[in-house]
């Protein structure tokens, strides 16, 4: 079966494939996006604070920074097990003949 691209995936009201497949190079730009904005407006603002409050965030933040694109990256990668475990369990019903409840 051949996909269906990502608009007739997103209108597809049989729910017989995923989208958040296809979305998941996106998530992760927009989460890395975020952290990077999320760190650099830290350390302006610890600058602003003070110098020495501006100099140890900017020391730690980098830390911070990589710790959360971890997060971001095990979260995406747990959600692609898990659509890959359902496509293969489909695949599995589908050579046994068994019907997949859908």
């Amino acid at each position: 079966m051949e996909g269906k691209g990502f608009f007739g995936t997103l209108f597809d009201f049989s729910f017989s494939e995923f989208v958040a497949i296809k979305v998941i190079k996106l998530l992760y730009v927009l989460g890395v996006l975020l952290a990077a904005f999320g760190a650099i407006s830290v350390i302006v603002k610890s600058f602003a604070s003070s110098t020495l409050t501006g100099v140890i965030v900017l020391i730690i933040s980098p830390l911070i920074f990589l710790l959360y694109l971890i997060l971001i990256r095990i979260w995406l990668e747990v959600l692609i097990v898990i659509f890959r475990i359902a496509d293969n369990i489909k695949e599995i019903a589908e050579h046994t003949g068994q019907k997949s409840a859908q």
